[in-house]
């Protein structure tokens, strides 16, 4: 997992459809795309999914679905992204199977060492600063939170929880792999440019720290 994460948030959108910044969002290089959906009906949930998984093909950007396997499986996303209450990721790696893209929200130094030995494909660092998307959590992690799960985890880091145009950098060099946002984008007049530019920052800091890994490596 590297690069722009964009998680969605239909709310936020300003009254535009949801596909319609989805798209932007790819277009101005989004890498991923996690539909998150706390109160549509399953029904509505799949539908949705289905319209953004054809949309998203073309462009070759996996779709992950929050918190729902059900969901996941019908409609054939590339994986899903739990929580600490949500599915056990055993119990979702065996319904989904090998293959499949799998996330895992890290709220305490607990869920981390935990998460050691699981061959989930990233770690969602969750929250990195505190915003309003996410209020069901135990703190925030900030950058040093970052740095040190950096230092100890074996896993990709997706960095999610306030990051904007102001601090994606610094997430990036604080151990972040990608950045994830919500309303950074979802909220945007213009979520392309906006897309492009974080994708921009991301990528540049991410060069940036594995040419200076690769200089201090012995």
């Amino acid at each position: 997992m590297r690069g722009l994460y964009l998680v969605t948030d239909r709310d936020l959108c300003g009254g535009r459809p949801l596909e319609e910044v989805v798209l932007a969002s790819v277009r101005g290089g989004a890498a991923c795309v996690q539909i998150r959906e706390k109160t549509l009906s399953t029904r509505a949930f799949i539908e949705e999914a289905l319209r953004i998984k054809e949309l998203l093909a073309p462009f070759r950007v996996p779709l992950v679905i929050n918190d729902r396997v059900d969901v996941a499986l019908a409609v054939k996303a590339d994986g899903v992204h739990v929580g600490q209450d949500d599915m056990p990721y055993e119990t979702a790696r065996r319904l989904l199977g090998p293959a499949a893209l799998i996330g895992l929200s890290v709220e305490t130094w607990e869920d981390v060492e935990r998460a050691q030995a699981l061959d989930v494909n990233y770690l969602g660092v969750s929250p990195v600063f505190e915003t309003p998307t996410k209020t069901d959590t135990r703190g925030s992690w900030g950058l040093e939170g970052l740095a040190k799960i950096r230092a100890f985890s074996r896993h990709p880091l997706v960095a999610i929880g306030g990051l904007n145009l102001s601090n994606a950098e610094a997430a990036v060099r604080a151990g972040a792999d990608a950045v994830a946002v919500v309303s950074a984008v979802c909220a945007a007049p213009d979520p392309a440019t906006v897309s492009r530019d974080l994708a921009g920052i991301v990528e540049k800091t991410l060069r940036e720290r594995e040419l200076g890994e690769r200089t201090h490596e012995p």
